[in-house]
């Protein structure tokens, strides 16, 4: 039967790589032998395993070690890779590479060169001495395309050291709702402010319950502390957080009071139809229509945002971006940055699974990622859809974002409270 060796090298041990590897050829029908094992004695050290990996034929070989490198465990027979030309406009050539989202590499006239733009669930193209991820919707006819096999090597994350190792270690467990939420907040924390004051910036994803929760005002004072540089979320968002400041409501509901305002039903469709009468958000904001809020912040702050629609969008607001692939376009371009080398340096997903789940699709690996969610299915799905960089937390989204931002922007928050308290005093002045 043929039989490929393959190297394993890293923290293997204690990641519990190794056992991974095991059990994937174990679970596809193959055999292994190890040939070589050295095992670090220190917590700093790396280890290496060599691994004979034996297969029925050559086509369960080529599959079993395409799956192996998931790990970055990578076959020794150095080789150039295969490339074939796209025949078809928007799709792949029939056994195309599938990518992870860990740095690759592909050798090319015996010169291995980075893979740009690391992806999960897309293809490699090679053009001009360059290989960079492609999502399949991108390629045309005539493309290089990297094939699978020899010639492709995943390079595993290397992993963190001291403190910031074990805070790992502890945040990527087993997901569990009886973890210590003022700890988990606190690394929370700590990661973003490491983040900011280092010129990188952060993503926020969220879904809805930021605004129903009351969560807005927070998120608006961590805007201009400069913990959030780029926002990703659907129609809905926008629309209750701007009928919050027009109409003090959110589906219908009054923040400052809990209690259902009479034909609160109608404010966000009304308020989606007087931004729809503008064009924009910022046309609606130099008008006067709305002075505070998510989106007001993030337009008078200059950051990126996107709003992505689904069929189940009411309006939807003009900036709402309606076309599926133009939305993966702009979500990448928001990653990477406008000119793909400006790769955020945090993502914090809050109270959304499918905006979570397709950004942890297209992040890189080396990207932290922070899942908070009163549902553990919405955390434990990001964790297996293959984003193995999520850390995920379960506690409710308004809460932990009220504290977040007690710890990163204590002073915008107590001036955020002043303005409340001066608007709610004339408020009841004026009753």
């Amino acid at each position: 039967m043929p039989s490929e060796h393959v190297t394993l090298a890293g923290h293997i041990i204690d990641s519990l790589t190794l056992p991974k590897v095991l059990d994937e050829i174990v679970s596809v029908g193959g055999e292994f032998e190890i040939v070589e094992l050295n095992v670090g004695t220190r917590h700093e050290d790396e280890s290496l395993a060599r691994i004979k990996v034996t297969a029925v034929d050559d086509a369960a070989l080529v599959r079993l070690i395409e799956r192996l490198r998931q790990h970055g465990a990578n076959p020794e027979t150095v080789e150039d890779v295969t490339l074939a030309t796209a025949d078809i406009g928007g799709s792949f050539p029939v056994g195309f590479y599938s990518t992870t989202n860990l740095e690759t590499e592909i050798r090319v006239d015996g010169t291995w060169i980075r893979v740009e733009h690391p992806e999960m669930d897309c293809g490699i193209v090679y053009e001009d001495g360059r290989a960079r991820t492609i999502p399949m919707a991108d390629v045309e006819e005539g493309m290089q395309i990297v094939m699978r096999g020899l010639g492709i090597r995943v390079l595993p994350m290397e992993r963190p050291q001291g403190g910031d190792r074990q805070a790992f270690e502890f945040m990527s467990s087993d997901v569990s709702s009886e973890k210590p939420k003022a700890l988990l907040l606190d690394t929370v924390a700590d990661q973003m402010r490491a983040v900011r004051d280092a010129g990188k910036r952060i993503l926020w994803v969220a879904g809805p319950a930021v605004v129903h929760t009351g969560s807005g005002p927070d998120i608006s004072a961590l805007i201009r502390a400069g913990y959030v540089n780029a926002l990703f979320a659907g129609n809905g968002v926008a629309a209750h957080d701007i009928e919050s400041h027009i109409y003090g409501t959110s589906l219908g509901v009054h923040l400052a009071e809990g209690t259902a305002a009479e034909h609160g039903h109608e404010h966000h469709i009304r308020a989606i139809n007087a931004l729809r009468r503008y064009g924009s958000f910022r046309a609606a904001i130099d008008d006067g229509l709305f002075s505070d809020g998510v989106v007001y912040h993030l337009v008078k702050h200059d950051c990126d945002y996107l709003f992505g629609g689904s069929v189940r969008d009411d309006g939807p607001l003009p900036e709402v971006v309606g076309d599926m692939n133009e939305v993966q376009r702009r979500l990448r371009e928001i990653i990477w940055g406008k000119d793909g080398d400006n790769l955020i340096g945090y993502c914090l997903v809050v109270g959304t699974m499918l905006h979570g789940i397709a950004t942890g699709n297209c992040l890189p690996a080396s990207v932290p990622l922070a899942c908070v969610d009163i549902n553990q299915a919405t955390v434990t799905k990001l964790m297996d859809r293959g984003s193995w960089q999520s850390m995920g937390i379960i506690t409710d989204v308004g809460l932990f974002i009220r504290e977040l931002a007690e710890r990163l922007a204590p002073d915008e928050v107590r001036s955020t409270k002043a303005d409340a308290n001066v608007r709610n005093a004339a408020s009841n002045t004026r009753r």
